[in-house]
């Protein structure tokens, strides 16, 4: 792995004009294109594609799509993992998913950052000879058992605790204890999730 993605991992300055990163957002983005193409009843094939754009992920994951991830071998999925349409994951930075996640439609999880200093984000002659300009990000990760609703925003450095509930529609700015339930814009955390909230006559 060359240093400047190594950097982009880490969180620091890098440039996303290297032929590495090229390669590896045009694989991301061609295998993307693929999964969105076929239909839920082609198992195997979806199965085939989520093996190479999301190598590192666990055991019964499902993908509704359309799908969109900026690299996909970036990030990390665990058991049990199911995302409902429009599911969108800019990698750059490290994304970490548990086990047991529930994503409603219209997610999006942004780990890409851009300097608030326009100086700083115009571009620029890259080593290379390409114009370009400097990013940089931060990981997200969302604990085991959580459940985000539809058209939620997870913003570069938030760490989401386990068993949290994303109420719809919501912004999230600011990492997330564990078992919270967060809504509104941006995502705040109105009270604690406890056993007070299980749900009579049902099955479990």
């Amino acid at each position: 792995m060359e240093a400047n993605t190594r950097q982009m991992l880490e969180g620091k300055p890098y440039t996303p004009d290297t032929e590495e990163l090229y390669r590896y957002s045009r694989e991301g983005h061609r295998l993307s294109q693929d999964y969105n193409k076929t239909y839920d009843t082609e198992t195997k094939q979806r199965q085939a594609i989520l093996d190479q754009l999301i190598p590192n992920h666990g055991k019964n994951i499902y993908l509704q799509g359309p799908i969109q991830f900026d690299y996909g071998r970036f990030t990390t999925i665990g058991d049990n993992f199911y995302a409902n349409f429009n599911f969108t994951v800019l990698d750059t930075c490290p994304v970490t998913i548990g086990n047991n996640v529930m994503i409603g439609p219209n997610v999006s999880l942004l780990t890409a950052l851009h300097p608030l200093v326009a100086e700083q984000r115009i571009l620029r002659q890259q080593p290379n000879g390409r114009l370009g300009d400097y990013e940089y990000g931060a990981a997200i990760t969302i604990g085991d058992n959580c459940w985000l609703a539809g058209n939620v925003t997870v913003l570069p450095g938030v760490t989401i605790g386990a068993g949290s509930v994303i109420g719809a529609g919501t912004i999230v700015t600011k990492s997330v204890p564990e078992n919270s339930l967060v809504v509104g814009n941006p995502g705040r955390v109105i009270r604690t999730i406890t056993e007070k909230d299980r749900l009579t006559n049902f099955p479990y």
